[in-house]
C-alpha cells in the first residue's frame, strides 16, 4: 500500500473502531448527561471515519467506498491501533482510553490541517475542533476521579496503568505520511503528564509496548467487534433503505 492511502486508511480505522466502542456506552453510562456526551463523541469519531475512509477509497482507486471499507473487510485488513479495539472496561478505563486517544488525535489533526494534501487538511481542520472537546471531556473525568475518593483514585490509576502500554504504537515512525506521528510524541507526553499530575495520578512506567494493529495483527477483541458492527450490512448486501 502506498503511503497516503495506508495512512488515511489507518486514521479512518482508528476513528471507526473508536466510534463503535464508545457507542457501546449508550444507555450504560453512569449518568444521563454522560450517556449523551459519549454518544456525541462516538458520532464525532464516526463522522471523521466517514471522511477518511471515503478519501482512502479514492486514493486506493479500486472502487471501494466508505461502506465497503467499513463493512466488507476482515480483521486482518483493518489498520487501526490496538488501543481503540480494547474492551471498554469500567468507566475509568474508558476515560483513560479517551484521554490517550484524544491527546494523540488533537495534535495529529492539527498538523494535518496544515499539510499539503488539501483533502486531509480539510478533514484535519474539522476534526481537530472535535478532538479538543474530546480531550477536555476526558481530562475533566480523569481529574475528577483521580483526585476524588480513595476508590475512584484507585480505579482511575488502574485504568491508566492498563491503557498506557498501548500508547506507544500511536507514535511509530511513518516517514512517508503527510504527518509523521513520531514527531508528536513529546507534545503528547507533556499534555498527558499535566493532566495526570493535576489528577494526583502517576505516569506509568512500562517496557511492554504491544503493537501490530497498523500491520493488521490485532487482538481477539476486534473480531468480535466487527462481527457485531458488520452483521446487518453483510446479511443484506446492496440493500437500500
Amino acid at each position: 500500500m502506498n503511503g497516503p492511502f495506508a495512512f488515511t486508511l489507518a486514521l479512518g480505522d482508528d476513528a471507526l473502531i473508536a466510534a463503535q466502542r464508545l457507542a457501546e456506552w449508550t444507555t450504560r453510562a453512569p449518568e444521563m448527561e454522560e450517556d449523551i456526551a459519549l454518544a456525541n463523541i462516538a458520532l464525532d469519531q464516526l463522522g471523521a471515519a466517514r471522511l477518511l475512509l471515503t478519501y482512502a477509497g479514492e486514493l486506493e482507486g479500486a472502487g471501494r467506498d466508505e461502506d465497503a471499507l467499513a463493512y466488507l473487510r476482515d480483521d486482518r485488513e483493518f489498520r487501526n491501533c490496538l488501543l481503540v479495539e480494547l474492551p471498554n472496561g469500567d468507566f475509568a478505563v474508558t476515560m483513560a482510553k479517551l484521554l490517550v486517544l484524544s491527546a494523540y488525535q488533537l495534535p495529529l489533526y492539527t498538523a494535518l490541517a496544515g499539510c499539503s494534501d488539501e483533502r486531509l487538511a480539510a478533514i484535519g481542520g474539522k476534526a481537530r475542533k472535535e478532538s479538543a472537546y474530546h480531550f477536555d471531556h476526558a481530562a475533566l473525568w480523569v481529574k475528577r476521579l483521580g483526585d476524588g475518593t480513595a476508590e475512584s483514585h484507585r480505579r482511575m490509576q488502574a485504568g491508566i496503568d492498563q491503557i498506557w502500554p498501548y500508547a506507544d504504537e500511536l507514535f511509530s515512525p511513518w516517514p512517508d505520511a503527510p504527518v509523521d506521528p513520531a514527531t508528536l510524541r513529546d507534545e503528547f507526553g507533556r499534555t498527558v503528564a499535566e493532566v495526570l499530575a493535576e489528577a494526583t495520578l502517576t505516569v506509568p512506567e512500562s517496557a511492554w509496548a504491544p503493537a501490530g494493529g497498523r500491520d493488521g495483527v490485532h487482538t481477539e477483541h476486534l473480531s468480535y467487534l466487527l462481527a457485531e458492527a458488520q452483521v446487518l450490512h453483510r446479511a443484506h448486501p446492496g440493500a437500500r433503505w
